[in-house]
């Protein structure tokens, strides 16, 4: 005998309440598209930046190769009639010795030369690949040494020049190549100030390597100069080769590190120069 079925009676369908419900789903799920789109969006505009900065990188790097390739075959080609000429001067210098109008041409032709010979030495210097031979050394010893070295020209221009190197901050770096940079940026700072300022080297040191900061009370850069200033042959000065800060620039990156630039809040321009802790100093350090 089969168990008779009982009818129950089904409960009212809330519509407001089901409708309230898909409303809110719908509601929720739009926002986390929305979200998801914008981080989306935030990625693509990321990796569009530093694809553009890498076609960037690439092309400078190509550009540099191939001016590098250009400016030593210039070089070869100056030091192959530099040498010559020098020795020519110096001949006439002691034929002439006794005629005075001739002895100072012969002294502007030798500057000139001397200039040239100056300019030869910076394409050397640009186009050179080498990589640095890294020896312990003390920051503070190297300023000094060159600063003693450019002891005339900062008294010629009254510039006063205050230190703010710990004694204690050794570097694992390039003697030379570190010496050329620090030389290269002080040069830079007396050029802009002609008429008397403060130079003020400054060093810090951080888990991550060091940085040297030479700062000048000059006039500042304009936007101009700040765009195009590390590129190779770009100068505002009338006798300049252009190659000074690019020469920088490229002993910083041959360690790793980095050249940049601002203006200084109370007036003048900055130039730090980053040198990042290499394994071997790591390991020296252990």
């Amino acid at each position: 005998m089969s168990t008779p079925r009982i009818y129950t009676e089904p409960e009212p369908l809330n519509a407001k309440a089901d409708l309230h419900g898909v409303l809110d789903a719908w509601h929720n799920a739009t926002l986390r598209l929305e979200q998801t789109h914008e981080m989306l969006r935030q990625e693509v505009r990321r990796l569009s930046d530093e694809l553009e900065s890498k076609n960037r990188e690439l092309a400078r790097t190509n550009r540099l190769a191939e001016l590098g390739e250009t400016a030593s075959h210039v070089v070869h080609e100056l030091r192959g009639r530099l040498e010559p000429m020098a020795l020519c001067i110096s001949t006439l210098r002691q034929r002439l010795s006794s005629n005075s109008a001739s002895s100072e041409l012969i002294d502007k032709l030798s500057e000139s030369v001397t200039s040239l010979d100056a300019t030869v030495n910076d394409l050397v210097q640009f186009t050179e690949e080498r990589n640095p031979l890294r020896r312990p050394l003390e920051l503070r010893r190297l300023v000094d040494e060159v600063l003693q070295s450019m002891a005339r020209p900062l008294e010629a221009h009254h510039i006063h020049v205050e230190l703010d190197i710990p004694p204690v901050h050794r570097l694992f770096a390039d003697r030379e190549m570190l010496r050329r940079c620090i030389a290269n940026l002080a040069l830079n700072a007396i050029d802009a100030m002609p008429n008397g300022g403060e130079l003020v080297i400054t060093s810090y040191s951080g888990p991550h390597g060091f940085e040297l900061e030479i700062a000048d009370s000059g006039p500042g850069l304009s936007d101009q100069v700040r765009r195009r200033m590390f590129e190779p042959f770009f100068t505002t000065k009338q006798h300049g080769t252009g190659l000074g800060l690019a020469i920088v620039s490229r002993l910083a990156e041959a360690h790793g590190g980095d050249l940049t630039a601002r203006n200084c809040p109370e007036g003048g321009a900055a130039f730090t120069l980053r040198i990042p802790v290499s394994q071997h100093a790591l390991q020296a350090a252990a």
